[in-house]
């Protein structure tokens, strides 16, 4: 069975641009679609979506049209190949909880010995922006002299056998350099003006109204919205991969909390909702991943935070669920709102130079591959236009393209965070089971 939940039509992002119109809402409806998921669709299509290489081998992604999309001929990430879903060892099944804490510890250690070691592209940054005053000479200088003893440290262990061999990081291809530069340097340009986020989001409220939440939901979301800009001032990438690390946790509490439930017998009139919040938390896992795919999870430091803010964040979800589950979904609505809100504002800073970048695989594999029923199934829209939902396929020539789309699903998840506020939510999933909706 395929779920669909039906809102409204969506709203157009660039509230706050003069001029714009903006529809009123129609009433909510959520359905449940029971559709059979044809699984013989691959088998007759003539088209499967490819990858290859070009002949100065970028990588090129042919979706199941014929079209062809450059992508990036680099992954930024940190953790990139095994890491990155359909990339090498995709659908692969776990290995023991110890040898996987075992690679990562490995794959880390080696990470921060290079940092030490091989200093990787700080001397390029030290190049394009050299510190100027004072305070930052010195902690410029007191970081240097600690990098220095630790790399001395390093080599000393590595002479005596205590530590392996330490390689240099794995060199690129000649396209990849070409493009490692390029990209680079575009994607360093990037800005994202905290203020400007604020008043988008205060023009939101004018024109629908401001969200109403009780004091100890609207404290723990200033806290993480104070946290994320003054950590990642100005640092948009880190700071979306950062947001979408976390943005994944309250659909993984809602899903333990509705999964609890059933195992003890205590309710499962609502099981429908887990199937939504999977759709969500596989939504955003791919923004996730989009971000890696930038650089935005290369630094330890951001890798620290984030990972372990997550952990706690997911105990606090849970807490919020078990206590209230409408004020769970308040507080997930706002988070969601501000995502969408901090995309809006950080696509009309950099529209230009967003357009000139080629999209990331990962990217090309969510929104143009030939199996998007995961994607289908949490779009919100007007019942009238259910067909025209269903078949979404949104454009990814570009970088634009992707944070539009990004900024889209965001909207997505506002509205439907929004509609489990509303109590009779599972019964509007039950009404819809049995009704299907035939594809074009």
């Amino acid at each position: 069975m395929m779920l669909k939940t039906h809102h409204s039509h969506s709203i157009p992002r660039d509230f706050g641009r003069a001029g714009v119109k903006v529809p009123s809402r129609s009433p909510l409806v959520v359905r449940a679609v029971a559709s059979p998921i044809d699984f013989n669709e691959r088998k007759t299509n003539p088209k499967p979506s490819i990858v290859r290489r070009d002949d100065d081998g970028s990588r090129l992604f042919v979706d199941k049209e014929g079209h062809v999309t450059k992508a990036m001929a680099a992954d930024y990430g940190f953790r990139a190949g095994a890491g990155r879903l359909y990339e090498e060892h995709y659908g692969e099944v776990p290995s023991s909880v110890v040898e996987l804490a075992t690679q990562n510890f490995t794959h880390e250690l080696a990470q921060m010995r290079r940092a030490f070691r091989f200093r990787p592209h700080l001397d390029q940054v030290l190049q394009k922006s050299p510190p100027k005053t004072a305070l930052r000479k010195m902690s410029f200088d007191v970081a240097e002299r600690i990098r220095s003893a630790l790399s001395n440290l390093d080599k000393s262990l590595e002479e005596s056998g205590v530590l392996p061999k330490l390689d240099p990081p794995p060199p690129l291809s000649q396209a990849q350099l070409a493009e490692f530069d390029v990209i680079q340097e575009k994607l360093s340009r990037l800005s994202l003006d905290n203020d400007a986020v604020v008043r988008v989001e205060k023009e939101r409220n004018q024109r629908y109204g401001e969200l109403k939440s009780p004091l100890f939901v609207k404290l723990p979301f200033d806290a993480l919205c104070w946290v994320l800009d003054v950590v990642y001032n100005n640092r948009p990438i880190q700071k979306f991969w950062v947001l979408e690390t976390v943005a994944r946790i309250p659909y993984f509490a809602c899903i333990s909390i509705l999964h609890l439930y059933e195992s003890l017998g205590f309710w499962r009139a609502g099981a429908e909702l887990r199937k939504i919040h999977f759709f969500e938390e596989w939504n955003e896992l791919h923004h996730l991943q989009i971000m890696e795919s930038l650089g935005g999870d290369q630094a330890w430091f951001d890798r620290f935070l984030a990972e372990h803010a997550a952990v706690l964040y997911y105990w606090v979800c849970i807490g919020f669920y078990l206590v209230s589950p409408k004020n769970a979904y308040n507080f997930m609505q706002r988070v969601e709102h501000h995502a969408a809100d901090t995309y809006t504002e950080f696509i009309e800073e950099n529209r230009e130079l967003l357009a000139s970048i080629p999209p990331p695989m990962v990217a090309l594999n969510y929104y143009r591959n030939e199996d998007l029923y995961l994607f289908d199934s949490f779009q919100t829209c007007d019942s009238e236009a259910a067909t025209e939902c269903l078949v979404r396929r949104p454009a990814c020539e570009n970088l634009l393209d992707v944070f539009t789309n990004i900024r889209d699903d965001e909207d997505e998840h506002v509205k439907t965070m929004k509609a489990c506020q509303n109590e009779s939510i599972a019964r509007d999933l039950a009404k819809g089971r049995g009704q299907p909706i035939e594809r074009e």
